[in-house]
């Protein structure tokens, strides 16, 4: 007995190492089998990280295991993904491994893992799923059998995999996730039977348009198999569209031209909670716990031939009659629902099929609400003809039905609307095919949402539905502080509701009171985040889809920090681009005109502005607007009237308002003074100081000038402005930042000169030298708050005297008129040759006595001396009646 004991174990061990060895020996021949396929069959790359051969998890059975196998498509869908799997068993008994090379290997399962399959039809209509080779251009080998399977399949499992289908040809997407199928039967037979179990997530989309969207489907089907006719016959089916159940039964035959299909279907029972079933579970919540009256019936029939050019007779119906339902933790109940719907096909003709809704009727509290629609020409223009009756109470809609709103809703909607269109005529906006008549109300209508500031109340709003348009007849609202009232007329609003059109129309607006701020997002400059409406990577946009002219007319407008008065103009609005035209407003006690652009279509807004300013009190503008305290700061100090055109381009902040250090243009300005503050500006004041014979707060009360700017900097023309009879020429540049290069010509009068200069030109008695002015240069760097100035008064004095004293030699000298006249013309000419002048006075000077050296000294030092008195106070009275023999 042990001997016998013994010898089993041996065979046993035997037995074990040869299942052992045997994968090892074979996979390589599974390996080639597999590649030699896909390489001789395949018009695709297929690849995979391992096949292993297992025989004693399985035994008696083989299982052959294939690790994340791919097929990747060739041209036109190259480098696309057709299938990958995690991993796919398959399993067939041991002798199959020991069969010869010119016979078939015979699968019994399949076991798919997380196998995801995309399927895609182009616009051309080639699909990325034909990949097998045409037999004629396969070459046959001497061991082409031996690359062949037969399938003799008991068992096959798909867990947690997902089907795509892309049809961009007719814009259809299919998708299936969440997939668990399996299937056990034989089909190797003629006539057998199939049984099915399958779970999944539907969704469908139709040009853009989501039917589904993640419904639950669920599926035990019995289908009888008969592989010689290719009819494929389902039994006691019964299958769950989320919670609604359906029984079908019928067939599915494979020929030549396509497939010919023969199924009817119906639900088994006939309450209307079977209709709320259809529902996706996150609208319908649960359903189970709803009271619903009344009956729901659906049952259709599909029979004929899927081919190229059909499609099966289709005669689907829904109808529902006296029906309600209530969730029972909400107050309203919807009541008295009627519905008549069917889908139809009479001719297998895909553009014949039509829908047609000829009653949906329901009532919620007290408000009663009718339609009916019928759709016709599905595949191709679409053809519409509906009819609205009714009134909704908005904030009904959370009370009665489970929907959770993302945004406050409220309002009565009252309507009566006939429309029948075809989809063409609103892509191509051809409104005399588009028939609409009827109106519709809105009262008491309040929205709020994430994207606005504050909610938007519609107090009444009132449209007309006519033949190619609708008339806004009436249209008042509010918003935080802004109140606002509209008339006018919308081209396509049916194009902007059913397909992605732009809203076009022409609009009135008036107002009391616009804030601006009531319409812009708010982010950085809320810090409560309680009180925030918006998210933080939001900003001010103009709507893409609006197209539309707004005239405009308001009373206050509120922008900032800013109050406009008396509002008007027109805006045209296009591709996030606002035109502003002959706009006009009340500001700062004038009048101011606005022509432009801002655009928002680039990730910064953009703008572009011509701007007509009239009687501008200039202390209050300079003041409030940053850009013209930037362009010229020191106006600031001038009270008076401001006239003025700039032209401005630049790109607009987060606040909406304009970045100064982008911004480039150039000015006209026009200043009527009426008052000049020298004590609040440091350059005045400092100016005042050396040039203590002028009065700057008694300057010329009209200057006019012209500037330019760009990147920061602006850059004035030369200007003139007056003192009394002295002009003061000014030019320079300055930044945003208050640097400053400035200079300032100031042509002084020799009288204001002092006495003996006075002196020496009475003493001289020539006509020609009673208007004598020497230029004066005054330089000013740094910045408007901490200036520099520096003047050339001192030399200029000293080389005007110098040049008297010469003339008075030379007429002592009696040397002659033509000398005397050579030196008038010099100072006449405002020492526009000074190096000229000044060599022939060094020449002269070699020939001087001392006695005349001792006079230039002596009325240099009287002069300067008269100029440079320390009581101001005296100077400025006697300047202010300009005197000849008055000490300065």
């Amino acid at each position: 007995m042990k001997k016998f004991l013994k010898i089993i174990g041996i065979l046993l061990l035997i037995f074990i190492a040869v299942l052992i060895a045997i994968p090892l020996v074979l996979e390589s021949k599974i390996d080639t089998i597999v590649q030699n396929y896909a390489d001789e069959n395949l018009n695709a790359d297929l690849s995979f990280d391992d096949i292993s051969l297992s025989l004693i998890s399985s035994f008696p059975k083989a299982e052959v295991n294939v690790e994340n196998l791919k097929i990747i498509n060739r041209a036109p869908f190259e480098d696309e993904t057709l299938v990958t799997a995690k991993s796919i068993s398959f399993e067939m008994p041991v002798r199959q491994l020991f069969s010869s090379e010119d016979e078939p290997l015979a699968v019994n399962e399949i076991i798919a893992d997380e196998l995801l399959l995309t399927l895609k039809t182009n616009k051309n209509g080639t699909v990325n799923y034909d990949i097998v080779k045409k037999n004629e251009s396969v070459t046959p080998t001497s061991d082409s059998s031996s690359t062949s399977f037969s399938f003799d399949i008991e068992h096959y499992e798909l867990n947690n995999s997902a089907i795509t289908y892309l049809d961009e040809e007719s814009n259809v997407k299919f998708d299936a996730t969440d997939i668990n199928h399996s299937g056990n039967g034989i089909f190797s037979g003629q006539l057998s039977e199939l049984e099915t179990n399958t779970v999944a997530k539907i969704s469908l989309s139709l040009d853009s348009t989501n039917y589904l969207t993640n419904n639950n489907l669920k599926l035990d089907a019995l289908i009888d198999l008969n592989l010689d006719e290719d009819i494929y016959t389902f039994k006691e089916n019964k299958g769950f569209i989320n919670a609604l159940p359906l029984e079908f039964n019928g067939f599915v035959q494979l020929v030549e031209a396509g497939q010919q299909i023969d199924i009817t279907f119906k639900n088994p029972e006939s309450s209307f909670k079977d209709f709320l079933a259809i529902l996706p579970e996150t609208y319908s919540k649960n359903i189970e716990d709803v009271t619903t009256t009344g009956s729901f019936k659906i049952d259709g029939e599909i029979k004929g031939l899927i081919s190229d050019e059909s499609i099966p007779t289709l005669d689907i119906n829904l109808l529902s009659k006296n029906a309600s339902f209530k969730y029972p933790d909400l107050a309203k109940s919807v009541d008295n629902i009627t519905i008549d719907a069917s889908i139809k096909n009479k001719t297998g003709k895909a553009n014949d099929t039509y829908i047609d809704i000829n009653k949906l009727d329901f009532k919620v509290d007290q408000d009663v609400f009718k339609s009916e629609a019928h759709i016709k020409n599905l595949t191709g223009n679409i053809l519409i003809d509906a009819y609205l009756d009714g009134v909704l109470n908005l904030a009904n809609i959370t009370k009665a039905y489970p929907i959770e709103l993302e945004n406050q809703l409220s309002g009565i909607l009252k309507g009566k609307l006939n429309t029948s269109f075809d989809m063409n005529a609103i892509e191509t906006n051809a409104y005399q095919r588009i028939k609409n008549k009827g109106s519709v109300t809105i009262s008491d209508f309040i929205f709020s949402s994430e994207d606005i500031v504050n909610p938007i109340q519609i107090n009444n709003a009132d449209l007309s539905f006519k033949p190619g348009n609708v008339m806004l007849n009436s249209f008042d609202a509010q918003t935080g502080k802004s109140d606002f009232k509209a008339t006018g007329y919308i081209n396509n609003l049916l194009g902007f509701l059913l397909s992605d059109k732009k809203l076009q129309g022409d609009f009135k607006v008036t107002s009391n009171n616009f804030v601006v701020e009531d319409f812009m997002v708010e982010d950085e400059s809320v810090t409560d985040d309680s009180k925030k409406t918006t998210s933080d990577d939001e900003s001010l946009k103009i709507p893409d889809f609006l197209d539309c002219s707004i005239y405009a007319n308001a009373q206050n407008v509120v922008y900032d920090n800013l109050t406009l008065k008396n509002v008007s103009g027109k805006l045209r609005i296009k591709d996030q681009n606002a035109n502003l035209s002959e706009m006009t407003t009340s500001l700062f006690g004038g009048k101011l005109g606005i022509n432009g652009n801002v655009s928002t279509k680039s990730d910064r807004p953009i703008f572009d502005m011509q701007l007509a300013m009239q009687q501008f009190d200039i202390s209050q503008s300079f003041n409030d607007l940053e850009m013209l305290k930037a362009l010229a700061p020191i106006a600031k100090v001038v009270q008076g009237k401001l006239n003025s055109t700039i032209n401005v381009s630049g790109l607009l902040d987060e606040n909406f308002t304009p970045d100064l250090n982008t911004i480039s243009g150039d000015a006209l300005a026009e200043i009527l003074t009426s008052n000049i503050d020298t004590s609040k500006s440091p350059i005045l004041s400092g100016l005042d100081d050396q040039l203590n014979f002028i009065d700057f707060n008694e300057l010329e009360k009209d200057i006019k000038t012209k500037l330019k700017f760009d990147k920061g900097e602006v850059t004035v023309n030369p200007f003139t402005i007056t003192y009394n009879d002295i002009p003061i020429e000014v030019s320079g540049k300055h930044s945003f930042t208050n640097t400053m290069d400035y200079k300032a010509i100031v042509e002084v009068p020799a009288k204001y000169l002092g006495n003996d200069v006075n002196q020496l030109l009475e003493s001289l008695n020539d006509p020609e030298l009673d208007n004598v002015t020497i230029p004066v240069t005054a330089n000013i760097d740094g910045t408007f708050s901490n200036p520099n100035i520096k003047t050339d008064l001192t030399s200029g004095i000293a080389n005007l005297t110098n040049l008297l004293i010469e003339i008075q030699k030379q007429k002592l000298l009696n040397q002659g008129k033509d000398k005397v006249n050579e030196l008038i013309g010099g100072i006449l000419g405002n020492n526009k040759n000074e190096t000229k002048t000044d060599s022939t006075i060094t020449k002269t000077d070699s020939t001087k006595t001392n006695s005349t050296e001792d006079v230039v000294k002596e009325g240099v030092k009287n002069v300067l001396g008269d100029i440079f008195r320390k009581k101001k106070s005296k100077e400025k009275e006697d300047k202010k009646v300009p005197d000849s023999t008055k000490n300065d």
